[in-house]
């Protein structure tokens, strides 16, 4: 399925995965005929969320750059499936990227940008395809996310709740939270009416499963030992002040071991930098689209 709008036209694509999933893309064609070198941009989604997550920022890139842009969801959230997976280690995203790449963009230059989950994803990917992230890669950005979920404080009865959830039937709705509670947990200062109902919208329509799946493999992620592959290649670390998902400290250990690495810390910004901090993004989307 494909459409047509005045920045260009998108399409909808099924890529076969690993297990007998199917991840689903859009593919965003650039405005115009780019130059040859100009890379493809890749990214990946959080936890709970989906690919629609990063449209404003793609509207906004390609009003700045004549650039291709893949966004996909993850498994198990929005269009794609699980397959025969009845869990998905973070580990596994990263194949689950390294499969959307070969499907979409099988050789050329890369951008790689990723959201809370989706971050972790590209270091996982890093850590798994060292060469293919080195010599394709030009540059990464990395936005409210973590290497591993040191020192977080759990909160009372969710891992029993969660447990609860990862057992249930695949097709069983998301749970219909008030939009004012993920304003409180995800969102900084003043955030966009819009970001907050459209957070809210993909967050419900999430299947219960795979809240519950994915937490746990959240819990278990360490990417730890990927970070030095991740620095092969220039990377910007974005987080806000009141992220209470992916706090800045999180941010400052990513900076700390990704050689070379640069972070920006937004005051009063939380969680959903996509939308509370678009134009930060697509900075650092741009800078990376323009190195040489």
């Amino acid at each position: 399925m494909s459409t047509t709008s005045s920045t260009g036209w998108s399409r909808v694509l099924s890529i076969p995965a690993a297990g007998g999933a199917t991840i689903s893309a859009t593919e965003y064609a650039a405005p115009g005929t780019p130059a040859d070198d100009t890379p493809t941009v890749v990214l990946a989604h959080g936890w709970t969320l989906s690919r629609k997550s990063w449209e404003p920022v793609i509207r906004a890139l390609q009003a700045e750059r004549n650039v291709r842009v893949v966004a996909y969801d993850q498994r198990g959230h929005g269009r794609s499936t699980w397959g025969s997976v009845k869990a998905q280690p973070i580990r596994e995203l990263g194949n689950d990227l390294a499969t959307v790449i070969a499907a979409v963009a099988p050789e050329g230059p890369l951008v790689l940008g990723g959201h809370s989950m989706g971050g972790m994803t590209i270091m996982a990917y890093a850590g798994q395809h060292p060469s293919a992230y080195a010599d394709r890669v030009r540059g990464t950005v990395l936005v409210a996310t973590s290497a591993a979920m040191d020192g977080r404080k759990p909160v009372p009865g969710e891992k029993f709740f969660m447990g609860i959830a990862s057992k249930a039937p695949v097709a069983f709705p998301g749970l219909p939270l008030p939009k004012a509670m993920h304003r409180r947990m995800i969102f900084g200062e003043n955030p966009p009416r819009d970001g907050v109902r459209e957070a809210t919208r993909q967050i419900t329509r999430t299947k219960m499963a795979t809240t519950g799946r994915y937490f746990h493999s959240l819990a278990a992620h360490d990417e730890l030992a990927s970070l030095e592959a991740v620095g092969a290649r220039p990377t910007r670390v974005i987080v806000g002040t009141k992220d209470s998902l992916t706090p800045v400290r999180w941010s400052r250990t990513l900076n700390e071991r990704i050689p070379g690495s640069e972070l920006t810390v937004l005051p009063g910004k939380g969680h959903m930098l996509t939308y509370e901090a678009t134009d930060v993004v697509v900075d650092a989307l741009v800078e990376a689209i323009d190195r040489t």
